[in-house]
C-alpha cells in the first residue's frame, strides 16, 4: 500500500482561500482606465519594435486537463518572428525534447507569451490562439539560430499588452550589485543530481553532461 502523504501548506491554506472572483476584488481598487485601454487585438509598431529586442520569451501553457506549464524560449534578439499584426512564429530549438509545451498547445490551442529584454523593465504580454507548424515555407523563415527549427510556435494574437515593470523593478533583475553571489545558491549539476535521485550518479557526472548538451546548444 502506498504510504499516505503528508499534507502541506497549501492544504492548510486552501481551506479558507478566496472563493471567487466577487471576493476577490473586494480585496483590490479597480484597475485604472489605463491598464484596461492599453490592452490591444493587434501589434503596433512600437510592439513589434519590442518584439524586435527581445531575446527572451515566457511561454505558458495547460493541457486538457488544466495542469499548467511555463517554458522559456530565448535567441538572438528578435528570434521570434512577427508574421503579421496579429501573428508571432517561435521557432523551437532543439532542448529537453519532452515537448510539454508544444504538446499542450495541440490539446488546447492556447498560450500565453511574455516577452523580455534583457536590461530594460518593459515587458510585453501576449495571449492568444496557438497551434504547433511544421510548414517549409514558415520554417525557412525561422534561422535565427542558423539553421531552420523542426517546429514552430505560432500564436494568433487575442490580447496583447505591455505590462507594468514594477516586478523587474522590485527583483532588481538587471542590477549586477544586487544579485547573490555564486556559493549562496547550489549549482545546476546540484540540483540535478537530487532530482534525478540516481545514488551512482556523481557531481562530475552531471556537470559533464551539461558540459557536453552546451557544445550543441543551439542545434
Amino acid at each position: 500500500m502506498t504510504p499516505a502523504l503528508t499534507a502541506s501548506a497549501f492544504d492548510s491554506l486552501r481551506i479558507d482561500a478566496v472563493p471567487d472572483q466577487e471576493a476577490l476584488r473586494r480585496v483590490y481598487e479597480l484597475p485604472s482606465d489605463a491598464a484596461v485601454r492599453k490592452q490591444m487585438t493587434e501589434l503596433t509598431e512600437q510592439t513589434r519594435q519590442l518584439i524586435g529586442c527581445s531575446s527572451l520569451v515566457l511561454v505558458a501553457s495547460v493541457d486538457a486537463e488544466g495542469n499548467c506549464d511555463v517554458s522559456p524560449r530565448g535567441g538572438p534578439a528578435g528570434f521570434v518572428a512577427v508574421l503579421d499584426a496579429r501573428t508571432v512564429a517561435i521557432p523551437d530549438a532543439t532542448g529537453n525534447k519532452r515537448l510539454d509545451t508544444l504538446q499542450n498547445v495541440i490539446a488546447t490551442g492556447r498560450a500565453g507569451l511574455l516577452f523580455i529584454i534583457p536590461g530594460r523593465t518593459t515587458t510585453l504580454r501576449m495571449n492568444g490562439r496557438a497551434c504547433v507548424s511544421t510548414r517549409p515555407d514558415l520554417l525557412s523563415q525561422l534561422t535565427a539560430v542558423g539553421k531552420p527549427p523542426a517546429s514552430a510556435l505560432v500564436l494568433g494574437i487575442d490580447e496583447v499588452y505591455p505590462h507594468c515593470p514594477k516586478s523587474l523593478l522590485r527583483s532588481g533583475a538587471w542590477k549586477p550589485e544586487q544579485w547573490l553571489p555564486a556559493d549562496a545558491q547550489p549549482t545546476s549539476a546540484e540540483v540535478t543530481l537530487a532530482q534525478l535521485r540516481m545514488p551512482e550518479l556523481t557531481i562530475a557526472d552531471i556537470e559533464q553532461a551539461e558540459a557536453d548538451s552546451l557544445k550543441y546548444r543551439y542545434e
